[in-house]
């Protein structure tokens, strides 16, 4: 680490995860810039990380954020975990490592909404290619090797995963595929076991350890641990500065060209408000000083529902293998869908939320059960994050809205029918001594159960969106609109949530953000050439 609080720099990275990892590693490669990378947690080099087998211990722990939800009705009173990570690299040094492109369809949206081609799918598959070093089956039209993200399917996954894909393809009518990030993300569905970010000597690659390490240390580049944003500083319509503490001291950097936000979809707006960027009335009622009118900062938050879960206990118990998350299952819950909306996906240990667990008496033992837990990634529900004062220690409230949309709610009562199907069929016999949670209910019961056992994804996304109306925050360049100097770059810019796990988005939105910075201010050309 080099460099003291107080310097100015070119560049001011605000959060060192999944996103901003890619943006500060792009932009140092010019040694004639001086980039700050701002992370609010520690050192991401630790077992619990580096293990994919023991992701779930981070959930709960330092390296976790701990945010839950608002109480809500439609969630049977409940307020849900929402964790994100609080540690350099995000949420891809504690997530259960599935690298999930997304569909065909969601990025043909980000290209009309925002009104650049270059978030089309075409130019996303170039840009995924650049990223990733993919150690599966080949395809090169679509599959990138030589990046700096190392993936690959699990090896030797649990017996399990055969029947499953025997069982899920059948029920959901979907093909089992060696690669659910090949052709199939352009089609209706598929099975098959997921990609996952892990290099030859079976540990976890982390953004961190794939964009940040290997430039560490570079003069031109400044990373510092246990440091939060608290505000931007504005000279005018200009993101002038950052303040942020650090080891507990108040701290300010200034930045001469770009200040850019990557702290996820509930810190960035969070940061934007108290900044004095978003609803005019809403910041009025906190005393906060308005820069600029932006009413959608905050708003149309998006995550993706998982239900926790439909469990089996096994008939020999197995102990689970690899990151714990050996398969999973895109299919529509009506075949009139553009796309899939359902994403099951095993959890190769019992599954189940704080209300259900006791009713059930779930096992302990992981290796005594496993778990189909329904998830839907094309929620119709919309909420918000909120503040709760104008100071940077008071809490926001992240109204999420879970199940607030009806369309949802029958979503994924078909897709607990699907799971209960598949976990029940004859393949799955050798695997099953018995289903725990939750058999056959009549149809109030099973939708009670739902809202008891439905949580989150852990994917919250979409709370600055890019577009062109009035509730737009940035733009198709992630300039945020109305003032100078200030772009975002993490999952709050999505238009839309992608259709399964959001890490791999997330790293894309980086390099494309990197290149927009770059582009704008001619990082590595050459200064004669570019005058």
């Amino acid at each position: 680490m080099h460099g003291e609080p107080g310097e100015t720099f070119d560049f001011i990275v605000c959060g060192g995860g999944t996103s901003g990892c890619v943006v500060a590693r792009r932009l140092a490669e010019d040694g004639s810039v001086r980039v700050l990378l701002l992370e609010a947690g520690g050192d991401e080099r630790l077992a619990a990380v580096r293990n994919p087998t023991v992701w779930m211990r981070n959930i709960g722990s330092e390296r976790d954020w701990q945010f839950r939800a608002e109480p809500s009705d439609a969630l049977a009173g409940r307020s849900v975990p929402l964790p994100m990570g609080k540690v350099l690299g995000g949420g891809s040094s504690i997530n259960g490592l599935v690298w999930a492109r997304g569909h065909r369809t969601d990025f043909e949206h980000w290209a009309e909404q925002s009104g650049d081609p270059g978030w089309g799918y075409d130019a996303v598959i170039d840009l995924y290619r650049r990223i990733e070093d993919w150690q599966g089956p080949a395809d090169p039209a679509r599959r990138g090797t030589g990046g700096p993200v190392q993936l690959r399917l699990a090896p030797d996954p649990v017996p399990l995963v055969a029947a499953l894909m025997e069982a899920g393809s059948a029920a959901a009518g979907v093909p089992a595929v060696a690669d659910l990030n090949g052709a199939a993300m352009e089609g209706a569905g598929a099975c098959g076991i997921p990609n996952m970010t892990v290099d030859g000597h079976a540990e976890r690659v982390s953004m961190a350890s794939a964009y940040l390490r290997p430039v560490m240390a570079q003069d031109n580049l400044v990373v510092r641990l246990h440091a939060e944003v608290e505000r931007i500083r504005f000279e005018g319509r200009r993101a002038a500065a950052v303040e942020y503490r650090v080891e507990g001291r108040q701290a300010c950097a200034r930045a001469d060209a770009e200040i850019i936000v990557c702290t996820g979809a509930i810190h960035t707006p969070k940061i934007l408000m108290l900044s004095g960027i978003g609803d005019e009335r809403q910041l009025a009622a906190h005393g906060i000083a308005l820069v600029q009118h932006l009413p959608g900062v905050g708003q149309d938050f998006q995550d993706h529902i998982l239900v926790a879960g439909c469990v089996w206990e096994y008939q020999v118990p197995e102990p689970p293998r690899n990151n714990s998350a050996e398969f999973t299952l895109f299919c529509k819950s009506d075949p009139a869908l553009p796309a899939p909306d359902l994403q099951p996906v095993l959890e190769e240990c019992a599954f189940g939320s704080e209300r259900v667990r006791g009713r059930y008496a779930l096992p302990a033992d992981p290796a005594r059960a496993w778990t189909l837990a329904p998830g839907l990634v094309r929620p119709h529900s919309r909420g918000h994050v909120a503040l709760t004062g104008n100071r940077p220690a008071d809490p926001v409230a992240v109204h999420a809205r879970f199940l607030g949309d009806r369309r949802d709610v029958r979503a994924l009562l078909r897709a607990v029918e699907l799971c209960r199907e598949i976990g029940n069929a004859p393949a799955l016999r050798p695997f099953v001594r018995r289903e725990l949670m939750p058999g056959p209910l009549d149809a109030a019961s099973m939708e009670q159960w739902l809202r008891e056992a439905a949580g989150t994804y852990f994917h919250p996304s979409c709370t600055a969106r890019m577009g062109r109306d009035a509730r737009a925050v940035v733009d198709g360049a992630l300039r945020v609109n109305g003032v100078q100097g200030l772009r975002i770059a993490d999952a709050s810019v999505m238009p839309s949530i992608t259709t399964g796990n959001t890490m791999a988005p997330c790293v894309l939105i980086g390099e494309r953000a990197a290149d927009l910075i770059r582009a704008t201010h001619r990082l590595g050309v050459s200064r004669t050439a570019a005058a």
